[in-house]
This record gives C-alpha cells, structure tokens and sequence, in this order.
C-alpha cells in the first residue's frame, strides 16, 4: 500500500481554498468546535436542501455563514422566512451575530457532494444500486 493523501489538504492553497476563514490563537480550539456546531446543524436542519457546500467567515463581531446549495427555495423558504428562523436558530446555537448567504449552485450534476448525495438517498429508499448509478451516468 503507497502512501495516502488527503484529497482537500494537497491542493489548499493551489486550486482549492479554506472552508473555514478566520486566525486566532487564543480561541482556535473554540472556533473549530463552534464551526463543526454549524456544518453538523446545517446539514441535519437543510437535509433535502441539496447543501454541496458551507462556507464559514469570522470577523471581530460577526460570523458569515455561506451555504451552497442546488435547491435555494427550500433553503429560503416562502418570503425568506425559513431563512431568518435559520439564522435566529444559528445566533441562540453561537451567541454572536450570524449573517447568512445562500448562493445557488448552477449545475448540481457537476458536483460530487449533491451527486454522492443523491445516490445515497436512493439507495436509503431502496432502489437497486445498479439502477441508482446507471440513471446518474444517462443525465447530461
């Protein structure tokens, strides 16, 4: 066996970038941990929300929170409700001030996270996975 890299961390800085953006070091333990609070939150709240990405920022105040996403109507809700329940949910789970960004994923065929996603769902709701893969692979 050769020896094993981790996909994200060998092209940081190159071709991809951070997920997370802010430098500490007196609370870098409580930051990572508040960041992990986020994406596990996000994820588990905005399931069929086609999340492929969440983008975290701080700054002295405020924290902006960026979601991805290939559905952002689900996501934002009828007249952007869903989306200030989001964030008052996100403020009482942080205790600081969250400004969230929904930005909408052009070709949710192109990326691997709503793919691997959509397969899995699939094959949760018990679709053969021969049948799962092959529809991927038929779509433009």
């Amino acid at each position: 066996m050769g020896q094993k890299t981790h996909p994200v961390g060998l092209r940081l800085g190159i071709t991809k970038t951070w997920s997370s953006n802010w430098f500490t070091r007196d609370k870098m333990a409580d930051y990572i941990y508040e960041d992990l609070l986020i994406r596990n939150y996000l994820k588990k709240r905005l399931e069929h929300g086609g999340i492929a990405l969440i983008e975290i920022e701080r700054t002295a105040k405020k924290v902006a929170v960026s979601i991805h996403t290939s559905r952002p109507g689900i996501v934002i809700g009828k007249k952007g409700e869903e989306v200030e329940r989001l964030k008052a949910e996100l403020q009482h789970l942080t205790q600081k001030e969250i400004q969230l960004n929904i930005k909408e994923v052009k070709k949710p065929e192109m990326d691997a996270q709503l793919v691997g996603d959509n397969i899995a769902r699939q094959l949760e709701k018990r679709v053969s996975y021969k049948k799962a893969i092959k529809k991927r692979f038929q779509r433009p």
